[in-house]
This record gives C-alpha cells, sequence and structure tokens, in this order.
C-alpha cells in the first residue's frame, strides 16, 4: 500500500468515527473529543516508546503502577515533560471502556494526573490545560452516566482501531496528518468558524517556503496568531534539514485553539523544550517581546478583525506601531498585525504574511502605513493567490513578504491567480504551482502577465497602491476573432437561410396548387 492509499483509508476511518459518535452532537464541537483521544492515544504510544527505549523486555502496559519509582516519574518529566502511569495508558483505558461504569470520571481524572505531573517542573505551562476542552462529563455526551460512556467508549475503540504501522516508521506523519484532515473536514462544514485559524496545507507549504528560502538555518520561526500551528509545523516538515535552532514560537487569542496548537506540536514529535506557544491578545499583550528577533515569521491573521486602535491613546506610542505613525483603523487591524510582525523581525530574517487584498489599495490610515513600508524598503513582495482556496471564504488573497535585507529598492509584484487545480470543495495548489511560485520570487525576473519588479519612483508615482494588477498586466483570455473571417461565415449563413426560404416557399406554391 503506497503511502498516499494509506493516507486515504487513514482517513476515510476517522471521518466515520467521527460521523458514528457524534450523534446529535455537533460536528463542529464534538471534534474536540476525537482530536483529544488522537492525541490521548499519540502521547501514550509515545510515552511508552521513551520509557521502553527499545528493549523487547520491558512491556510497560503490562507493569503495576506500584513498580514505579519516584526516580523513574522524575526523569520523564524532565524530558518528556509529563508523565503516565500503566493504568493510565490509552491501551489499557481503551481495552476495558466498555465495562468501565465510571469511564467518563476515570478518564476525567487521568487527563488531569497527566496535567497535574508536569506542576512544579519546566514543562509545566506547555502541558497545563492541554485536554481542557476533552470535558468527558458534559452533557454533550449524553444526559446520563450510561449515555456519556457509551459514547466515550465509541470513540475509544474507533481510535484503538487505527491501523498507524510501526511507530517508529510513520506513527508521527499519520497522527499529524489524521489530525490536520479531521480539522479541514470540520473547517468546510463549520464555515467561517473553521477558517478563522485553518490555512490549507497547500498555502502552509507554500508560505513555509517562502519564510526560509535559501536560509540554510534560522534562530528560531514565530507566529503572532498561531491559529492551530499548521503553519510552524510545515517548517519543520518541509525543511527538516534546516536547523531551527532555538524552536517554534506562536500566540494565539482563541483558548480552545491554544489547546489545538500545542497538541499539534506534540503529535508533530516536538518536545515541549522546543516550542512555546502563548495565550492572549497579540496586539494588545504581546508575549516573547524581549526575546532577540526572529529570523523566519509565518502568519495568517484573522481579515479585517476589530481592534481597540485608536481608542487607546497609549498605543501611538508602542514600538510596534509609532514608527508609521499611525494605528491600523479601529474596524480593519491588518497592519497592526503586520506592523507587529515587522517589529519582532530579526535583520536576515523574512516574514511572510497571508492579507486581505484591501489593504493594499485603500486610502486614509492604510495608505500611510504602506508608505511607511515602501520608504523604508520592508516590502519585499506581495502575490496574488487563486480565489476559493481557503475554507470559508472564496476571496483570493494575498501574501505580503517583508524583509529588512533587500539588495535594492523595487519591490516585487507576482499573480499567481492562475495557478491552481480545482478540487471537490475547494481549489488548491499543487508542489508544482508551489514550485513556479518559488522559482517566480526566487529569480526576480519580468514574466509577462506573472511577475513585475518595481521601483520605487513608481509606486510612488502611484499613490502607494500596492494591488498586484495595478502593475502586472492581467493576461486576455477572451477568445480573439477575426472579423473578415466571421462576416464572411455569416455571408454564407444568410445565404444559405435565403436557399431554404426559397425552397419551402416553392413546396407551400406546389401544395396549395
Amino acid at each position: 500500500m503506497t503511502s498516499e492509499q494509506q493516507r486515504s483509508e487513514l482517513h476515510n476511518s476517522i471521518w466515520k468515527i467521527a460521523n458514528d459518535v457524534r450523534g446529535s452532537v455537533d460536528g463542529w464541537d464534538f471534534k474536540q473529543y476525537v482530536l483529544g483521544t488522537l492525541f490521548y492515544r499519540f502521547i501514550s504510544e509515545n510515552f511508552v516508546n521513551y520509557i521502553e527505549g527499545g528493549d523487547d523486555n520491558i512491556h510497560y502496559a503490562n507493569l503495576s503502577d506500584d513498580v514505579i519509582t519516584r526516580e523513574v516519574i522524575e526523569d520523564a518529566i524532565k524530558t518528556k515533560g509529563y508523565f503516565i502511569y500503566p493504568s493510565q495508558l490509552f491501551e489499557n483505558v481503551a481495552a476495558d471502556a466498555s465495562h468501565n461504569e465510571s469511564l467518563n470520571t476515570d478518564l476525567a481524572k487521568i487527563f488531569s494526573d497527566i496535567e497535574n505531573s508536569a506542576n512544579g517542573y519546566p514543562s509545566e505551562q506547555d502541558i497545563k490545560g492541554l485536554f481542557a476542552d476533552f470535558d468527558t462529563t458534559s452533557n454533550r455526551l449524553g444526559n446520563t452516566v450510561v449515555e456519556k460512556n457509551k459514547r466515550l467508549t465509541m470513540v475509544l475503540k474507533g481510535v484503538a482501531n487505527l491501523d498507524f504501522g510501526e511507530f517508529e516508521e510513520n506513527q508521527i506523519d499519520l497522527f499529524g496528518d489524521a489530525y490536520e484532515f479531521l480539522i479541514s473536514k470540520y473547517a468546510a462544514n463549520a464555515g467561517k468558524s473553521g477558517g478563522e485559524f485553518f490555512t490549507p496545507q497547500c498555502v502552509s507549504r507554500l508560505i513555509a517556503q517562502l519564510a526560509l528560502h535559501k536560509q540554510k538555518t534560522v534562530n528560531k520561526i514565530y507566529d503572532p496568531a498561531a491559529g492551530s500551528g499548521s503553519l510552524l509545523l510545515q517548517a519543520k516538515k518541509q525543511f527538516d534539514n534546516h536547523l531551527i535552532e532555538e524552536g517554534f514560537f506562536g500566540q494565539e487569542i482563541n483558548h480552545t485553539t491554544y489547546n489545538l496548537a500545542r497538541m499539534n506540536m506534540f503529535l508533530h514529535n516536538i518536545n515541549y523544550d522546543k516550542f512555546h506557544i502563548a495565550l492572549g491578545d497579540t496586539l494588545l499583550n504581546p508575549q516573547f517581546s524581549e526575546d532577540k528577533l526572529f529570523d523566519a515569521i509565518v502568519s495568517n491573521p484573522p481579515y479585517s478583525v476589530k481592534w481597540i486602535g485608536s481608542d487607546d491613546p497609549t498605543l501611538i506610542n508602542d514600538e510596534r506601531f509609532a514608527p508609521a505613525g499611525v494605528l491600523a483603523p479601529k474596524s480593519k487591524a491588518d497592519f497592526a498585525f503586520i506592523l507587529h510582525a515587522l517589529n519582532y523581525l530579526s535583520g536576515r530574517g523574512r516574514a511572510v504574511i497571508v492579507a486581505f487584498p484591501g489593504i493594499f489599495y485603500r486610502g486614509g490610515a492604510e495608505q500611510k502605513i504602506r508608505k511607511y513600508l515602501i520608504d523604508n524598503n520592508f516590502i519585499e513582495t506581495i502575490i496574488a493567490l487563486p480565489p476559493n482556496l481557503f475554507f470559508g471564504t472564496s476571496i483570493a488573497v494575498n501574501i505580503l513578504i517583508l524583509s529588512k535585507h533587500k539588495p535594492d529598492n523595487t519591490t516585487q509584484f507576482i499573480d499567481a491567480s492562475e495557478l491552481f487545480k480545482k478540487a471537490t470543495n475547494n481549489n488548491i495548489l499543487t508542489d508544482e504551482h508551489i514550485k513556479q511560485i518559488i522559482d517566480l520570487f526566487d529569480k526576480r525576473e519580468d514574466v509577462i502577465h506573472m511577475a513585475k519588479s518595481v521601483d520605487y519612483d513608481d509606486i510612488v508615482a502611484n499613490d502607494y497602491n500596492l494591488a498586484v494588477n495595478s502593475y502586472v498586466e492581467i493576461k486576455d483570455n477572451r477568445e480573439l476573432i477575426d472579423i473578415n473571417q466571421l462576416n464572411a461565415e455569416i455571408r454564407t449563413t444568410v445565404e444559405k437561410i435565403d436557399n431554404l426560404r426559397s425552397q419551402i416557399n416553392t413546396i407551400i406554391e406546389e401544395i396549395e396548387a
């Protein structure tokens, strides 16, 4: 079985579990139980592999909790960030689930114990609250304990029956694929609620490749609107040979999504000491500001979200926004996220940000911020993507690339709006499309209808309008018509009609006679 076939079979199995067990529970809410169970299985098996260390004579799941020494517990927490007793392992709980009348409360205690095992250790903040959205006592699972346990058993058994193969060979990748697949399915069904934090994998791959282009190493990578962490993880997936020295950083305002991002780090085998995901409002309570600047920043911030803006007079003095001399409009915080990213960007790095097209041509404060960015030569490239790539919106978004080390004073514009493949629900970028965009970005050559590098003076003369179609001529896809040939065809058609009419008149005269 090929990897694609295996992945397809895995996806189908997971989607069947989700549909079988959710019942009257809304799928967008119930995803937490499926995803949480996947995560529970992953960390259990990952922990067993760590404890056993490849020794076939050790079977951790068969041991009694009583034989586990404090030394073993402390060593595991310092290394893995958490501890799980043998009786608390997924495989043991799932095996006994259908006979356990207190399954829901037992699971709640297990999850609490796993989180609390990190208390007082460096991993505490990375583990705390990971299972907060996996509420096994919620009435969403049923009104009675029996109903709750029945549905939980179905989830546990379904996830237990998934075949992930040999752990060390493929389990991590398959867990990650399963996780992202389920989010994408629910995001598609949930419309805006899902699309708020989910970036399609094809777009994530493009962003990761742009951010790390020609960088052999980066000190660390950061996403100020981290969502489920997919953009950060693409850096790891696509660039295993790149050295990300200090790990993965992000901030997320939504508590549920913040938990998903941390789970996703573990699911992709990123240890607790290599990721730092913070909860909070990036614009009003930014984290990591005292750390050194980032060599790579990737982000898909919310489009045109409202923020306090000028209603808070202190923000104009914030070092992130002050240099531009104006704040992003209160009704559209897009440029606030962009200026935040620029402030966190190192002198050798690159920030790649998904942006709503309107910010590149609207007037007012947004025009003044564009002027600041262009006058200081911070914008490297703007890319127009195809429509209907994202879940919940058909908007053709742009990608903004910021840099503080440009070799010249031109800005590159790329029109990639025709590079897509139609899929069932959304368009996608194939690997070949991504390669085409990266080649255009790398070579910086003018290509008719696709790419153009524009001098600073020309942008100033155009009132700092940065819309891609203001500089890259749109290809005229209308069919060319030869007027002379068309006239000849019309004459021929008229002659045929006249001849036919004459024949019909002759036939009528003969009948009437």
